[in-house]
């Protein structure tokens, strides 16, 4: 048994072997295997939460997802994050003929078999998302999504032997500091404080022998965090919604209508240029979105009149009554939600399945809002100007 991906150490009279992986790796899963038979642990720690256990066990999670509550929810774009992520792994095992995750279900199925405790050792997924973005700035934001969507639907191929490389610390190493170079805010969310949780996990498993199943990149930091002890309380706590974008949301609505009004007063033929660009830009570009969705004519119709108001209040968005309006019109059947695994194999089964389609809808048609607002502000303000 090679050891050249395994870390040991002892720690509290208790032998803690770390199996370094490659997610979509043929080879570490049999290294898994291997290691868990061999050494006969008492505890199976594996870097998965509770939520991404379940989708591993429960094949037929899709058939249950309510798609109007997901909109309600305001989970749209995580979900479609998600899924798109996941068909990144996919895609990257399929080529190598494996399972995404093979590792950490051979690590479930191991620990079965011999009969160790299974620990679900990961933070929630959605409290790593909350943390990550509330460390991020409007663009951050910006730049994190075109970046993930980007390497997404890349086509681009690896070989098995650079595969293997991601498990070599060093390597890891280098493409976390090039990552956290654009994004320095996401390395504490996203890789310190997760090496912490996991770590903390993973030194009060049961037992006297633990043998615990991660992604190569958390090895070095886990095995510097474990000797320390870490508040998982404080680690899993979702931060505190800044006041700021409530503030700047309420703040641009107010002006807008505040300026409108005022150019009515003093000259209303100016001021109904305005109301016009108010409308055309908003409406005009959350219909567009909409469009590039390949969304339903009644959810572009809906776009197309929800936008202008819905951008004057933060607390609603068009693109959630365009989704809405998608899903009752176009509403996805027991087929799609059966295919979503297939098609988010790569962009066009994206578009095309209902489900994902829905999802689509909805952010196309926030960001056609967004942008509308920031024209025809921009316009407003000009023509505000103008008139003094």
């Amino acid at each position: 048994m090679s050891e050249e991906h395994i870390t040991r150490f002892e720690i509290n009279n208790k032998e803690i072997i770390l199996v370094g992986t490659a997610h979509v790796s043929k080879q570490s899963a049999e290294l898994v295997k291997s290691v868990i038979e061999t050494e006969q642990p008492d505890s199976v720690c594996v870097e998965l939460d509770e939520q991404r256990y379940q989708s591993i066990v429960d094949g037929n999670k899709w058939k249950d997802m309510d798609i109007f509550r997901v909109i309600k929810e305001k989970k749209a774009t995580l979900l479609l994050m998600n899924l798109a992520i996941s068909s990144f792994q996919k895609r990257m095992a399929k080529q190598f003929g494996i399972q995404a995750g093979q590792e950490m279900i051979q690590g479930i199925e191991s620990a079965k078999e011999i009969g160790a405790e299974l620990v679900l050792a990961d933070r929630n997924i959605q409290i790593t998302f909350a943390r990550i973005w509330g460390n991020l700035g409007i663009k951050g934001k910006s730049l994190l999504l075109t970046q993930i969507i980007a390497s997404i639907f890349s086509n681009e191929t690896i070989s098995e032997e650079e595969l293997e490389k991601m498990k070599q610390k060093d390597f890891i190493n280098s493409m976390l500091q090039e990552f956290t170079d654009h994004f320095p805010r996401l390395k504490k969310p996203l890789i310190d404080e997760r090496d912490q949780y996991l770590a903390e996990k993973i030194k009060n498993a049961p037992g006297n022998k633990v043998v615990a199943v991660l992604g190569a990149a958390h090895v070095p930091g886990i095995t510097k965090e474990i000797h320390k002890d870490h508040d998982v309380k404080k680690l899993t706590a979702r931060p505190k919604p800044s006041k700021a974008p409530k503030v700047i949301g309420w703040s641009i609505p107010i002006l807008i209508i505040g300026m409108i009004l005022y150019t009515f007063m003093t000259n209303p033929t100016v001021g109904m240029q305005q109301l016009l660009s108010w409308l055309l830009w908003n409406g005009g570009l959350s219909a567009l979105g909409t469009i590039v969705a390949f969304g339903h004519p009644a959810a572009i119709l809906t776009a197309l009149i929800a936008a202008p108001f819905t951008s004057l209040n933060p607390l609603l968005a068009a693109g959630w009554f365009a989704g809405f309006a998608q899903a009752y019109f176009n509403r996805p059947t027991v087929r799609d939600f059966e295919s979503l695994n297939e098609d988010v194999f790569h962009v066009k089964g994206f578009w095309r399945n209902k489900v994902t389609r829905v999802l689509l809808v909805v952010i196309f048609a926030n960001i056609g809002s967004a942008l509308g607002t920031f024209i025809a502000g921009a316009d407003i303000v000009r023509l505000f100007i103008q008139n003094l």
